[in-house]
């Protein structure tokens, strides 16, 4: 086994694997390309794992690694923030909540933002038939549909990562093509097949996206009442 492979054993313990609350984390964690993956951990006074961070340079955003983590403590907080981030780097940070106030003290913050996470039950999918729909598989070989017209993408839904249990979907419209039902018909479309791969969808955005947010109810998704404090961060030199 590789070091990061024996490190994922450990991380397990930590992480609910079969929970949308843990689906992202698990994701970056667990089944993100090793190769671009780095993974530190934390252990306490008796030598058991009590938090970890994952570092990973992902194909969103070459030059900005996703950084998420668990911790059991502040003090278990602050001491992986050091172990992981290089001081003066910049990096995209996903955290659940009660790691806010130790992030904002050890990191310095900008483009904060509130997430909530959306997952949708296969007895609560609404399906929706529109000849317009396509398959189209992505750059990064991840499944996805499209309209197109003309020779232009006007609505399409993706997958932007997939584990063993769920995977997180992207929705996007060009804002004259708005008003139809091609978001929820495409949506829909790449839900239909994430259901019959036994894969439970999940959906990430902000609370001030109601467009959007209307799109993945209407086909079945639902409000777990997760929530993923996000932002911009690089850590000080001083620290």
């Amino acid at each position: 086994m590789t070091d990061i492979d024996v490190k994922r054993t450990y991380v397990q313990s930590i992480l609910s694997t079969h929970s949308p609350a843990d689906a992202l984390a698990s994701y970056y964690a667990l089944h993100h390309n090793p190769e671009r993956t780095s993974l530190f951990l934390h252990e306490n006074e008796s030598g058991q794992t009590d938090g970890f961070l994952v570092r990973a340079h992902t194909g969103m955003d070459l030059f900005t690694p996703t950084v998420t983590m668990r911790a059991k403590s502040d003090q278990a907080a602050a001491t992986l923030f050091r172990m992981g981030l290089i001081s003066n780097r910049p990096y995209y940070l996903l955290l659940p909540p009660e790691l806010e106030a130790v992030a904002s003290r050890e990191l310095e913050m900008t483009a904060l933002a509130k997430l909530h996470v959306y997952c949708l039950e296969s007895k609560d999918f609404q399906h929706i038939i529109n000849a317009l729909v396509q398959p189209h598989t992505g750059a990064n070989g991840l499944l996805g549909f499209i309209i197109r017209s003309k020779g232009r993408t006007l609505s399409s839904a993706r997958v932007i990562w997939q584990s063993q249990y769920f995977a997180e979907i992207s929705v996007s419209t060009v804002p004259e093509a708005r008003g139809r039902g091609w978001g929820r018909s495409v949506v829909a479309a790449l839900v239909n097949e994430l259901v019959h791969r036994r894969i439970r969808p999940i959906y990430v955005t902000t609370e001030d996206n109601p467009g959007s947010i209307r799109v993945a109810q209407t086909v079945g998704f639902v409000d777990t009442g997760t929530r993923i404090f996000s932002g911009s961060a690089t850590r000080p030199s001083t620290h």
